[in-house]
């Protein structure tokens, strides 16, 4: 496995959609091993494809609830996700970036998301999340179509050196 370098902007790559995943080969097995890899490295709880300059639609998420520390982390890696349900019911959350090093943003996303896609042999699968973990595909998603957290929030700063303690998504 190898750690790729992660692209940040003013990257184009970051602003483009990214192509649908059509083959599940040894190719796409070792660009999701080495995104597990980068992303454990930064260290961040999401990456996107096109972070590691790769335009096709995979994201890995990796998490686990803070507040009980024994359970372990969950990991996904999702080929061609899509935002199937979002919850009317939003929350306003701090959020950093690891294409967008040294900024973090507030925005406002769906506390509940269900988030369909195929794992990486290509088959179905369907999460649903809550909280913290819907925030992170949400945020890995929209880097999926080109969106970066800034272009959503409402506020952006450069944090105090306290601050730097939010999850890198």
């Amino acid at each position: 496995m190898t750690i790729r370098d992660i692209a940040t902007l003013p990257d184009l790559i970051l602003r483009r959609k990214a192509r649908p995943v059509t083959k599940f080969d040894g190719n796409l097995q070792t660009l999701i091993d080495n995104m597990i890899e980068t992303m454990r490295a930064a260290p961040g709880v999401g990456l996107a494809a096109p972070q590691v300059g790769v335009s096709e639609r995979v994201i890995v998420v990796e998490y686990g609830d803070e507040e009980d520390e024994t359970v372990p982390k969950k990991l996904y890696a999702l080929v061609n996700p899509e935002l199937k349900a979002i919850s009317q019911e939003t929350e306003v959350g701090v959020e950093g970036c690891l294409s967008v090093p040294g900024l973090l943003g507030e925005l406002e996303r769906s506390l509940a998301v269900t988030v369909k896609g195929l794992n990486r042999r290509g088959q179905p699968m369907r999460i649903k999340a809550k909280g913290w973990l819907a925030r992170i595909f949400q945020h890995e998603i929209d880097h999926l179509n080109g969106v970066v957290f800034t272009d959503r929030a409402t506020k952006v700063w450069k944090p105090a050196p306290e601050e730097a303690m939010v999850d890198n998504v």
